[in-house]
């Protein structure tokens, strides 16, 4: 059976053979027990219902030991014989340009080389799902297959409920990610829904389709170590950044570190990402004992050499090795998953990599104690390098909450307040977020690397034209974008699909499609896609990360990120998502993006300028509501620009008054 064919055919009538589990794959761990016997009934149930009776009784069996084997039950069975990657958008078979679009773009985020656990459809961060199982994969795809331009999909945590009838300015798909009643985002009541069947963790852009491997954060994290060392009047060459996590996106970090010029320590204790993060060249050297370490990080401070060197092992013995040994740290951070704390995404320190997942799974409660204290050793180590000079920031990834949580010094004197800021709101949101700059991103369906390349030269001349003329004010950022763009093929960013990200403003992202759909046109280029981070000026809600920088009071709503979706799906996007949780976990965010697919047509031009714009202006106007100076200036120049535009400008009050 061809490739097209096994897409079309969806979940077969004929069962395939039961598959092995292999070994050679990045794994999720198990998770932990947490059914009763009647909702191990009631899972099960839910799992059968995807497949023709007859086959019940020999599935059963199967999907029992799945959920108590590994907490979930994954269908492994099902997982298809192909290659999975995202193939030229010519291979797909259907009846819409934009439904093979979205094909392409899933089988992206489960492609080997992206995915951190490819067989249990999990993209990111310990647990952002694309699906819960590989029977939503099989219908999703046969349903992308047989969709017209009259139609819609719905997605519902992973499941395919169908598709329904609409119209072609409508989204091909819309889908929604764990949308529980606000009183039921507690993480154990994640835990339960998922081990269920009936809502999942789509993490950010895992469960929109629109993740592009770890160069999806690469630019915001290399923006983000360049503005931290401005920050503290330091160049990067010769100055050392130490963090931790080399899964899914944080495996970006000592590729960014490289690129801003300075030495990055990055902990990691799962040897098989350490592994695969080397082979693809994100990191340059391996080291696995601690006093090497040191020796290595006093040889490159004395030579100033720009080098990434991965730890394999617990970064609270680095902070703790490096206070002891009088190793200055310059710029400090901490990029592991807790948003997921006690299901992979923090390690206790002291404890192996494998008694430790062992430890997860069995005894749950002796694994939350253990990591409860490495957060607190973890926290006073950073408090001594602190002390004695460090730059310490959290990078929105839960650290200091979770820290907070087990009781670790990490408060301010007022008790509200955390004593380090989220990066967020010393660097991207006032040097960023608020101007309007965020990660736009694209993707070259034709998958030839020379469409890529001439992407890539179009962007950069449209961001040097438009920097002739940009005020004063976001001259920086200008030309920080001009010279990642003009660089990106030499840093050798791609993984996976042919794809690129560029931090711009709703002019730049306007400018640089319609340059790409003019390109589509004249048959220079295939079609592209284009989207987003969910970590951008309007996606997302989060008042730990996105908008910790707005103090106004309303850092614990989400009107920004639910007008954007809404306003996206009837501006123009080809599909628009919306998520509970993200990179600070279930319950404490609500995100959402968009992927637009260009097809070189009048209607694609319309439809960009009118939703990119709406996409990137609904952020600054609730920035600027907030008082956030950056973002009046960029909402009035908004306002210039766009007659219809008219946004209400908040009355600064005399602090003298009070």
């Amino acid at each position: 059976m061809t490739f097209q064919e096994q897409i079309q055919q969806g979940i077969p009538s004929i069962l395939p053979p039961k598959a092995t589990y292999d070994l050679a794959i990045n794994h999720a761990p198990k998770r932990k027990a947490i059914l009763s016997a009647e909702e191990k009934k009631l899972a099960l149930k839910n799992a059968l219902r995807y497949f023709e009776p007859q086959h019940h009784a020999e599935l059963i069996t199967e999907f029992s030991e799945e959920l108590e084997q590994y907490g979930r039950i994954y269908m492994y069975r099902f997982r298809p014989d192909y290659r999975m990657y995202a193939r030229p958008i010519s291979e797909y078979p259907g009846k819409s340009e934009q439904a093979k679009a979205i094909m392409l773009m899933i089988q992206n985020n489960l492609d080997y080389a992206v995915a951190q656990h490819p067989h249990e459809l999990i993209t990111y961060g310990g647990n952002g799902a694309v699906f819960q199982n590989w029977a939503q994969y099989l219908l999703t795809m046969q349903y992308l297959s047989e969709m017209t331009n009259e139609q819609t999909l719905t997605m519902y945590s992973g499941h395919p409920m169908g598709l329904f009838p609409s119209h072609p300015e409508a989204p091909r798909v819309v889908v929604t990610n764990g949308m529980v009643i606000p009183n039921y985002s507690k993480p154990d009541d994640w835990e339960k829904m998922n081990a269920l069947g009936v809502s999942q963790y789509g993490q950010m852009t895992a469960g929109s389709y629109m993740y592009i491997g770890p160069q999806g954060i690469v630019h915001g994290t290399t923006i983000t170590v360049l503005n931290g060392f401005r920050k503290i009047k330091l160049n990067p060459e010769g100055n050392l950044f130490v963090t931790s996590g080399l899964g899914g996106m944080s495996g970006a970090q000592p590729k960014a570190g490289n690129i801003a010029g300075c030495i990055t320590v990055c902990a990691e204790v799962n040897p098989k990402i350490t592994k695969i993060r080397h082979e693809q060249g994100w990191i340059n050297e391996i080291v696995e004992d601690l006093d090497e370490l040191v020796k290595r990080v006093a040889l490159a401070k004395a030579n100033k050499e720009v080098v990434s060197i991965a730890y394999l092992g617990n970064i609270v013995d680095v902070w703790e090795k490096f206070d002891q040994e009088n190793i200055k740290i310059d710029l400090g951070s901490d990029q592991t998953s807790l948003h997921n704390p006690w299901a992979g995404g923090y390690y206790p320190v002291g404890i192996t990599f494998e008694a430790a997942n062992e430890m997860m799974a069995n005894n749950p409660e002796l694994f939350k104690e253990k990591v409860q204290e490495t957060l607190r050793r973890h926290a006073d180590a950073i408090n001594k390098h602190t002390a004695k000079g460090t730059y310490f920031f959290d990078y929105g990834n839960a650290f200091l909450l979770e820290a907070s949580r087990a009781g670790a010094q990490v408060m301010a004197e007022n008790n509200i307040d955390f004593k380090y800021p989220s990066y967020v709101q010393d660097i991207m949101g006032p040097m960023c977020f608020d101007y309007g700059f965020g990660p736009f991103r694209w993707v070259c369906t034709s998958g030839k690397p020379e469409d890529l390349q001439k992407t890539d030269t179009i962007a950069s001349q449209v961001l040097e034209e438009m920097a002739k003329t940009a005020p004063d004010e976001i001259q920086q950022q200008m030309q920080d974008n001009i010279k990642w763009i003009k660089g990106a093929q030499e840093n050798k960013l791609v993984v996976g699909s042919q794809a690129r990200i560029l931090y711009a403003d709703a002019e730049g992202r306007i400018k640089i499609a319609e340059a790409f759909n003019q390109a589509i046109a004249k048959g220079e280029i295939g079609l592209v896609v284009l989207g987003r981070d969910h970590h951008d000026v309007s996606g997302t809600d989060s008042p730990y990360r996105e908008t910790s920088n707005i103090y106004d009071g309303s850092r614990y709503t989400a009107d920004m990120a639910i007008q954007n979706v809404i306003g996206d799906s009837f501006r123009g996007a080809t599909w628009v998502s919306i998520h509970n949780g993200g990179g600070v976990g279930w319950g404490e965010v609500i995100n959402g993006g968009f992927g637009m697919v260009l097809d070189g047509s009048k209607e694609a031009s319309r439809r960009l300028a009118s939703m990119l714009f709406w996409d990137v202006n609904n952020g600054i106007s609730r920035r600027s509501w907030a008082r956030n100076d950056e973002a009046i200036f960029a909402i009035k120049r908004a306002m210039n620009t766009q007659p219809l535009l008219k946004v209400t400008i908040p009355n600064i009050v005399d602090e003298k008054l009070f």
